[in-house]
This record gives structure tokens, sequence and C-alpha cells, in this order.
């Protein structure tokens, strides 16, 4: 698969984005460093039956797909996340729901790391990845909000990573007593509002991060 290659809805997708900006190409310079990482948490196809489960499941793969493209093409890293539910029973390796969303971009240089746990970061060697990669900045985008994303977020936060979450880059289902979009926009208010560890967390919209000279956007926390 090329390093451009993206689906007819993430086609259309990056057309309207570069339209709404103005039609420049967006300057990514921030992302192209080697210490920066898009994890991609748990997009997985036993999570989305169906489709309609999550809350805007199409936007937020689109919105994914675009930032997948731009961390490949200016040398940032993409590391998909993928949950594996065996002592659950549930998520098997290489059975259907185990697999990634077939519409989200992927590409042989990306990085996967297979999970147990909520949290990411539990007993896998995704830390080690990180270091061996001098990876240091997150863009946290996934599913779901209120679980593995909220999970590998704070163990992030509690290693001292700089951390952007992409505020419409994660989704989750609706839940007893609150709606889907009502949780998303709890927890990006949350992860904004927590008290710093290192750095404090930013979140911020997949088209704030690919505005042209989006310096300011996408420099660290610090």
């Amino acid at each position: 698969m090329s390093l451009v290659a993206v689906t007819d809805r993430t086609t259309a997708a990056v057309v309207a984005e570069l339209s709404r900006v103005g039609g420049q190409v967006p300057n990514m310079k921030q992302i192209s460093a080697d210490m920066k990482a898009l994890f991609i948490i748990d997009m997985q196809i036993g999570s989305f039956r169906p489709y309609s489960l999550r809350h805007d499941t199409l936007g937020v793969i689109d919105r994914i797909n675009l930032l997948s493209n731009y961390f490949r093409t200016n040398n940032g890293h993409v590391i998909f996340i993928q949950h594996d539910g065996t002592k659950e029973n549930s998520f098997l390796p290489n059975t259907e729901d185990w697999k990634l969303l077939p519409e989200l971009t992927q590409h042989s240089s990306d990085i996967v790391i297979a999970k147990t746990a909520n949290d990411a970061f539990y007993n896998t060697d995704l830390q080690a990845v990180l270091a061996r990669n001098n990876i240091t900045e997150l863009f946290i985008t996934g599913c779901a909000t209120d679980f593995c994303v909220d999970a590998t977020i704070k163990s992030a936060m509690s290693k001292d990573y700089c951390i952007t979450v992409v505020e419409d880059g994660h989704t989750t289902a609706d839940r007893p007593y609150v709606a889907a979009p009502t949780v998303i926009q709890h927890y990006n208010w949350l992860w904004a509002d927590m008290t710093p560890t290192k750095f404090k967390i930013r979140v911020v919209k997949t088209g704030n991060l690919l505005e042209p000279h989006a310096d300011d956007n996408i420099t660290n926390g610090n």
C-alpha cells in the first residue's frame, strides 16, 4: 500500500479539510520529528457491530486517517493498539472481531502493540517501543473514550509523556443514563482539566492540528 493510499471517504475528507483551511497544504513540520507518535487505540471490528453502535464512526475513521497519513509522510510514527481479549473469550487473535476496521489506512511501517487490559502500557512492550524510537509526545485517538482511551491517557500521563488528545478522534457508545456525545464531551473536558504531571494534557480538534502554520497547536505542552 502506498504511503498516501487512502479510502474514497478519506480522500473526500482530505479535500474538505484542505478547503476549510484555505486550500493550502498543512504545515506539519511539528509532527515530522521522530519524537512524536499517533496512537490508534482498539479500532477493531468487534467494537463496531454495527458501525452505528459508536458515535460518528465514519467521521472518526476519516479524521484518524487524515492524521495517520500526515504522520507517515512527515516521518512520524503510527502505533495501532489492538486488544487481545483471550482471557475474556472475546477479540481472540486472528478472528474477525479482533481485526482492525478495514476503512483504516494502514502501512507496513506502522507499529502494532497487542494489549490485554484497558491500559495499553500494562504488561506490554509499548513503553520500550517508545523509548527505542525516542518518542516522548503522544497524539491519542481510538475507542472507547471511557475505557481504553481514558486508561491509556492516564497511564501515559503518569509516565511523563507529553499528550495531545484528538478531541474529535475518539468515540464510544451510549452508556446507561448517558449518551455517547455527552460521554465524549465530558472526557474531553476532564482530560484538559487534569492537574499536570510533567506536561498538561492538551485536547485539540483534528482541523486545528492540520491548519497551516499550526506550530502552536502541535508543539509540546511545556
